[in-house]
């Protein structure tokens, strides 16, 4: 059974989680809803698990993360928080954290991360191991845009702003065909399949603006 402590700032939620974690076996050594005192707490009592939300005032839970990284602590930690975003979830692995668990989460499913985060080992819930590898496609794409060519990035811009293939090749003095393969190549460089998805990448890389 593991020593587990609970960093989060709803109080109801916390008595919550130590009724599930005791009932369990576990053992609640101690409660947060502030960085500050979470970090002295767990450098203090040395859990071998913390849960750690990622909403906190002030700052957030990867600066109670970064801590536990930097002061070298043997606590393992499990990100137990709402958020559903494919760039947390990479951040929180990059920083540190070994597990991963959404708040709406079955209890079964925190005690099964729970047990496997105690002994050393990753753990994330179904619907974060998507996030997680979407995440990954999201940073391969950003990167693929920085290999673009500055004609490339011409294109892609006419392109998710709804110019036809012979319009753009007006504008750029290049036949209809050759604009086709230009979007065809960089489709196939950025790994999206239709102009919806192309739109998104463009509005998320900067390469156009929202209101374009």
């Amino acid at each position: 059974m593991a020593d587990i402590y609970l960093v989060d700032d709803h109080a109801m939620l916390r008595e919550g989680l130590r009724r599930v974690l005791e009932k369990a076996g576990h053992s609640v050594v101690g409660e947060a809803d502030h960085p500050g005192a979470a970090v002295a707490d767990i450098t203090r009592l040395r859990p071998s698990v913390v849960l750690l939300d990622l909403h906190l005032e002030p700052g957030s839970g990867f600066d109670v993360l970064d801590e536990v990284k930097r002061l070298e602590l043997p606590s393992h930690v499990i990100m137990l928080t709402m958020s559903a975003h494919p760039r947390h979830v990479m951040q929180a692995m990059r920083r540190g954290a070994l597990g991963y668990v959404l708040k709406d989460s079955a209890s079964l499913e925190l005690l099964n991360a729970v047990e496997v985060v105690a002994n050393g080992r990753r753990y994330l819930c179904r619907r974060a191991s998507t996030l997680a590898v979407e995440g990954l496609i999201a940073e391969s794409r950003s990167a693929a845009v920085h290999t673009l060519s500055a004609r490339e990035r011409q294109v892609i811009v006419m392109v998710v702003r709804g110019l036809t293939s012979a319009v753009i090749g007006v504008k750029l003095e290049l036949s209809p065909k050759t604009v086709e393969s230009y979007r065809e190549r960089i489709m196939a460089k950025l790994g999206v399949n239709d102009i919806p998805a192309l739109v998104r990448l463009a509005v998320r890389e900067g390469l156009i603006g929202v209101e374009d």
